[in-house]
């Protein structure tokens, strides 16, 4: 947006959605609107920082805790911690019926990790991209319109692909520790139609293919679109609210409330699916 123009809602809108943007072109680094023509290899710098960032404060967190837990009378944070371990204890226990120490710390880090960068939600939405745009102009002679800053990491499609590849590389290499490579290509060539007779199976064996590759595919899928819609809505209500002037107090107050039980439920449905599509690539059943 130039200097000077006039911030329509729809204008309003998009700067509060555009992430900040870092590229490289003809050699220089460039920012931004410069990085339209950069193509895949685009850094979305605010997401990467607020998801690094957040990452390190669950590590310090619970690596605070750990060092300082008591057997006595436990600390509120403490007994946060532990209510916190214990859940995802539990729900690893009930629902990965393989053998592997990954899963548990795992799924701990993708709970707290994910509520963490949608937690972010809840905060104003033009306070801390206006403080950005005001950092831009006073030190770097930046117009303040061309200064952004998207603050919630999993309204960002390229963060939830990431974790969701993360897990779908997790499940083909459990899959084929368990079953073997051989086990691993009859799962996908055998199933989910058979036959004893072998030239049938021989003919059957591009129907379960392609049957079997778009339900490995669509899991992270799934994962990746499902926690993406759900944050990108709320953060485009809050985005709509704000814009209504002073009124927006009480109609952020009541949408943050019920905002919370999303952010906790993404989180945790993340977290179960993980956990299932991981359980399902440790079993041997066939």
């Amino acid at each position: 947006m130039a200097a000077g123009e006039e911030l329509t809602l729809s204008g309003h809108i998009q700067h509060h959605l555009t992430n900040a943007k870092m590229c490289t072109v003809d050699g220089s680094v460039a920012f931004n609107k410069a990085c339209s023509e950069a193509g895949f290899w685009t850094w979305h710098i605010d997401t990467l920082a607020w998801s690094i960032g957040l990452g390190i404060l669950f590590l310090w967190i619970f690596r605070s805790v750990a060092n300082k837990a008591t057997v006595g009378v436990p600390g509120k944070l403490q007994c946060f911690v532990e209510m916190v371990v214990e859940l995802v204890a539990t729900n690893v226990r009930d629902t990965f019926h393989g053998k592997s120490k990954l899963i548990a710390p795992l799924a701990l880090t993708i709970f707290v990790w994910v509520f963490l960068m949608n937690l972010m939600d809840l905060v104003p939405v033009d306070f801390l991209p206006a403080f950005a745009g005001w950092v831009g102009a006073t030190f770097f002679g930046m117009d303040s319109h061309d200064v952004y800053m998207k603050i919630v990491p999993t309204t960002d499609i390229n963060m939830t692909a990431a974790l969701a590849i993360g897990v779908f590389i997790l499940m083909i290499g459990y899959s084929i520790r368990i079953k073997g490579v051989m086990g691993f290509v009859k799962e996908l060539t055998l199933h989910p139609f058979s036959s004893k007779n072998v030239v049938l199976q021989i003919i059957l064996i591009p129907a379960n293919l392609l049957l079997e590759t778009i339900a490995l595919v669509a899991k992270p899928f799934s994962l990746a679109l499902r926690l993406f819609g759900n944050l990108y809505a709320g953060e485009m209500i809050f985005i709509l609210i704000g814009a209504v002037g002073l009124m927006q107090l009480p109609l952020h107050f009541v949408w943050a409330v019920f905002h919370i039980l999303v952010i906790v439920l993404q989180a945790f449905v993340f977290m179960m699916l993980t956990i299932v599509y991981l359980s399902m690539a440790s079993s041997d059943n066939h």
